[in-house]
């Protein structure tokens, strides 16, 4: 199995959640007003006065033949706008329960 971490845009939870629904994920464990900036040339997401906005983070443990689906998916919503300021990462899980 595999663990996916997903951060982004509060605005498009929505969007994010029902990429996983499309693709059969049912589980998922959400984090809401998670702060942070990007390391490459994000704005920052702190939800303070001069930076509002904030992200979500979901972590959801999927099976190891739907990761790269999922990747993929979130890849190509990436690309179709930069103001998700999304992030992913597969990790591999060793034990559930």
């Amino acid at each position: 199995m595999k663990a996916i971490f997903i951060s982004y845009n509060q605005a498009y939870n929505q969007e994010i959640v029902e990429l996983l629904e499309k693709l059969g994920q049912r589980g998922y464990t959400v984090w809401q007003d998670v702060g942070g900036r990007g390391s490459v040339d994000g704005e920052p997401h702190l939800g303070s006065h001069a930076w509002p906005t904030q992200n979500h983070a979901i972590l959801s443990v999927v099976e190891d033949s739907l990761a790269p689906k999922v990747m993929e998916a979130l890849r190509k919503t990436d690309a179709e706008g930069r103001a998700l300021g999304l992030r992913a990462y597969v990790l591999p899980v060793e034990e559930a329960l």
